[in-house]
């Protein structure tokens, strides 16, 4: 059980979209955090397409559960996840795993490999294995507003 509650938790910290840093009285700052699609392989063709950062963007904002795409990917030959938009989600931890739904529909589980670094494995569910998913990689940047 502690587990679980230590894994949803890091997740909640890793997506968080924005948090204010007040270093002092009169600079307080929004900071949000970018998760940039940078590779997407697997597809029933085995595809492995590299995106340069900025070209595909997600923003979570956790405290509203809301997802911001901004993909700005001109050749629809390539696979490059969601369209630009505003989308309802949740994150949700299951027998030890955790995974992301995106406009109530389960995407795919969601993994850290460090704390720049987000898989999103179309292959991994709740509800079993699948082999023709697709598996994308992010890397996060962050940008301070002030």
């Amino acid at each position: 059980m502690k587990r679980t509650f230590l894994i949803a938790l890091s997740c909640v910290f890793l997506l968080t979209s924005c948090s204010v840093n007040t270093n002092d009285e009169n600079n307080n700052q929004v900071v949000r955090y970018l998760w940039h699609i940078v590779n997407v392989t697997g597809g029933i063709s085995g595809v492995d397409e590299q995106f340069s950062l900025d070209t595909i963007v997600w923003v979570f904002d956790e405290l509203n559960g809301k997802l911001s795409v901004t993909n700005s990917n001109d050749d629809p030959e390539k696979e490059d996840g969601l369209d630009t938009g505003v989308y309802d989600f949740s994150i949700e931890t299951i027998g030890g795993n955790t995974y992301l739904v995106v406009d109530d529909i389960e995407i795919g589980g969601i993994t850290f490999p460090s704390l720049e670094e987000m898989i999103l494995n179309e292959n991994e569910t709740s509800t079993g294995q699948g082999a023709d998913g697709f598996i994308y990689s992010f890397q996060r940047t962050v940008e301070v507003v002030q």
